[in-house]
């Protein structure tokens, strides 16, 4: 994945699985909701790729 400072939660929701992201602050970056676990990984492992540019030194 990355070495970007982030921590993520998956729930097993009566609907599905919800997921959040978290920067090293504990500040909520994203949250969805997926039918699987593993889509729910995906999206958390997706999302992460996506807002780490927001972080890098320099940024």
């Amino acid at each position: 994945m990355t070495d970007q400072p982030f921590a993520y939660s998956l729930a097993h929701a009566e609907r599905g699985w919800s997921w959040s992201v978290y920067d090293e602050d504990g500040e909520t970056v994203a949250t969805g909701l997926d039918l699987s676990q593993s889509d729910a990984q995906a999206a958390v492992e997706a999302t992460i790729r996506r807002v780490s540019w927001r972080y890098a030194p320099g940024a």
